[in-house]
């Protein structure tokens, strides 16, 4: 099974970053990465995720389970997002997955952390809130102050809000242990991605490879994260 992730981790990396190398200015000259190595690039997370959860189990802590949860309807986002699967509003559709898939990797870090004592009240709550504000005040400058609210407006917050308790909770976790670090850099990284995101839909945000750039933060972003299962076998001793 560690071959296997080994392969994947590489599968990953070649779709992702040979796919920008590699790859041409598209029309719009917003993205290099083909959709198909974008999206395979995220599919092999999903496989990379569930694969940890047979070699593992549902423990230490649930946490390989919640993490692959987490990046499959990560990964479903992403589909919506691509329009592969047709909605109405793809960005709304999108949100409502990483939503969902944003409450599954808390989950995984609240769980691990009451298992094995990484729940410090302090670090975790301090670290909570300062992400909470740095969400907030991004929100603000990219989505809030800009035009009138709307449904997509106003889902950004919440939505902002979560990913930053992701960054919140993680950075909780790495400050306990500092294995944990490139697990709230993943953290980290997601929200910076996001926030290109909402500033290219709502304050009109483009230049050249914006999708690209995008990607190949949210890219390692959910790689760092689906891969810390490795942080959390070490922390709690499973092999």
């Amino acid at each position: 099974m560690e071959i296997w992730l080994g392969l994947l981790a590489a599968v990953w990396a070649i779709l992702l970053f040979g796919g920008f190398v590699l790859g041409s200015d598209n029309p719009e000259k917003t993205y290099r990465m083909p959709l198909n190595a974008r999206l395979s690039s995220s599919f092999a997370l999903v496989i990379a995720g569930w694969c940890w959860v047979l070699a593992v189990g549902t423990k230490p802590g649930d946490f390989a389970l919640f993490i692959a949860l987490g990046m499959t309807f990560g990964f479903i986002g992403d589909l919506c997002m691509a329009s592969v699967i047709p909605l109405p509003q793809p960005a709304l559709g999108g949100i409502g997955a990483f939503g969902v898939g944003h409450v599954f990797y808390i989950i995984a870090m609240l769980t691990f952390g009451n298992s094995y004592g990484l729940d410090s009240p302090v670090s975790r709550w301090l670290a909570l809130v300062i992400w909470w504000l740095i969400g907030l005040g991004g929100w603000y400058i990219v989505v809030g102050r800009k035009g009138k609210p709307d449904a997509l407006r106003l889902a950004a917050l919440p939505y902002a809000l979560l990913l930053s308790s992701i960054a919140g909770f993680a950075s909780g976790l790495a400050v306990q242990s500092g294995g944990f670090s490139f697990l709230a850099i993943g953290a980290a990284l997601f929200l910076f991605s996001d926030l290109l995101i909402a500033a290219q839909l709502f304050s009109g945000l483009n230049f050249r490879h914006i999708g690209d750039v995008i990607w190949l933060t949210y890219g390692p972003a959910q790689f760092l994260i689906v891969y810390s299962i490795i942080n959390a076998l070490a922390v709690s001793g499973a092999s």
